[in-house]
């Protein structure tokens, strides 16, 4: 968990307003009882997330893919290559949404605006921390190196406009 405090403070804001500007039949599903608060939240989403992340093409369409998404500072992270379709959608139209669903008992869902850095800018330093902390233990050495070497590696950060939580537990 790296968010600080005003970070903590902030993804709070954020899930109340967008609670209290969720529509009627969301706010009967997704009761006060059943939100995660910002500490729950971030001590839920450790290590990796398998992330279904939503993108759209220059004729409109709405297209989905798989991510290994990192909640770091308060906010979704994930990384490809420069030519993935999806970062190529991004750069064209930043408008996102991604959703964290590992079963009925949870889910995340983000929509705002993706900000593209460098992979190996500073920028990404926690991002490149974590993918290597949750891989190195998988795939040894090889994973850095191939992180490393990987030319144009995009970093995505999803500045969020409205997060959405659920607990069924």
């Amino acid at each position: 968990m790296l968010e600080t405090p005003g970070e903590l403070a902030a993804l709070q804001s954020l899930l109340d307003e967008s609670a209290a500007a969720a529509g009627p039949h969301m706010r009967e599903i997704i009761t006060d009882e059943r939100r995660l608060d910002a500490a729950e939240l971030t001590r839920r989403l450790a290590g990796m997330c398998l992330l279904t992340v939503e993108t759209v093409t220059a004729d409109g369409r709405p297209v989905s893919g798989p991510f290994d998404g990192y909640f770091l500072h308060g906010a979704w992270w994930f990384s490809s290559g420069p030519q993935a379709v999806r970062i190529r959608h991004l750069r064209a139209r930043p408008a996102v949404s991604a959703t964290y669903l590992p079963g009925e008992e949870m889910s995340v869902t983000v929509h705002g605006q993706a900000e593209l850095f460098d992979l190996h800018g500073p920028e990404c330093a926690d991002l490149r921390q974590a993918m290597l902390d949750f891989y190195l233990p998988k795939q040894g050495p090889a994973f850095k190196e191939w992180m490393d070497g990987l030319v144009g590696g995009v970093g995505v950060r999803i500045a969020a406009r409205k997060m959405f939580t659920f607990s069924g537990a």
